[in-house]
């Protein structure tokens, strides 16, 4: 079970208590009604998901209800760390160590460690 720091409530709690709410930081378009059905599908469909370092919205929807950012690791499922609404993106203390040790991992295969599938 994974536990999340929730930044109102202070407090760590079951991943159980929490919902993905999409990516954080996403650039909205001032007018929407001004741009073309390609940028708007772009806009509204198509997101990074990147490997890795992520930034994302979660909602402690089983506690105080309340929006917040998560830097979170794609590899690992590791929250590296937990902020308000509203911030700006946080830097992650361990950005330049994290990015060296993701850039190390490599999955490993049933072929690998046990042998020949055949």
């Amino acid at each position: 079970m994974l536990l999340i720091h929730c930044p109102y409530c202070e407090e760590d709690r079951s991943e159980l208590e929490f919902r993905w709410a999409g990516e954080a930081h996403i650039a909205r378009p001032e007018n929407i009604a001004a741009i073309s059905d390609e940028e708007f599908a772009e806009f509204f469909f198509l997101r990074n998901n990147e490997k890795g370092l992520t930034y994302e919205r979660w909602r402690h929807i089983h506690g105080c209800g309340r929006f917040f950012n998560a830097a979170r690791d794609t590899i690992s499922d590791r929250f590296l760390m937990t902020y308000k609404a509203g911030l700006p993106k946080q830097p992650v203390p361990v950005a330049e160590e994290f990015a060296a040790i993701a850039e190390e991992k490599s999955v490993e295969t049933w072929e690998q460690t046990e042998g020949d599938a055949r």
